[in-house]
């Protein structure tokens, strides 16, 4: 793993975090233990990745520690919707980058932020792909890999189409 391999790691799980989504203390210590071999220097890294099973319960504060320090701490939008907006361009972003599975990241949108913003046009095709994804079998006559395609084309067209307010997030 490269230095910026590992950052991008820590970055991921800080946004993670931040979005509510639950990242285990062991990932967390992993991540630090990643990105102290792959040379990143922060003050507490090496306590971070150095912690001991019976320490697990230190390894969130650490960690946002860690994060401080290198100055990738995440805070999305204080407004609910404006924060659920934000995570589904940051899925989506994963999606279409081949950095989250189609199958996960349309659910996540369809499970964890459509329903909360009341099912908006906007996510209609991602749902959708959720749906397709969910439920497809074989005697369809579409394979899956195709709507995995169809998953990726939908977050691209998404992405391209977000407001500029909304990119800054």
């Amino acid at each position: 793993m490269t230095r910026d391999d590992a950052l991008k790691q820590l970055s991921h799980i800080a946004r993670e975090r931040a979005f509510g989504r639950h990242v285990g203390s062991d990932r967390l210590i992993q991540a630090g233990l990643d990105a102290l071999i792959a040379g990143v220097e922060s003050p507490s890294l090496a306590m971070l990745a150095g912690l001991l099973r019976s320490e697990e319960p230190e390894a969130p504060a650490l960690f946002d520690q860690v994060m401080d320090e290198l100055g990738l701490l995440f805070h999305p939008p204080a407004d609910p919707r404006a924060a659920k907006w934000a995570m589904a361009y940051w899925v989506a972003g994963q999606i279409a980058d081949g950095s989250l599975d189609p199958t996960t990241g349309t659910h996540l949108i369809w499970a964890d932020i459509a329903e909360g913003l009341g099912y908006p046009a906007e996510l209609e095709p991602l749902v959708h792909c959720a749906h397709n994804l969910d439920g497809w079998e074989e005697s369809w006559g579409v394979s899956f890999e195709d709507l995995d395609r169809e998953a990726v084309e939908a977050a691209k067209q998404f992405l391209s189409e977000q407001p500029t307010a909304q990119a800054a997030g």
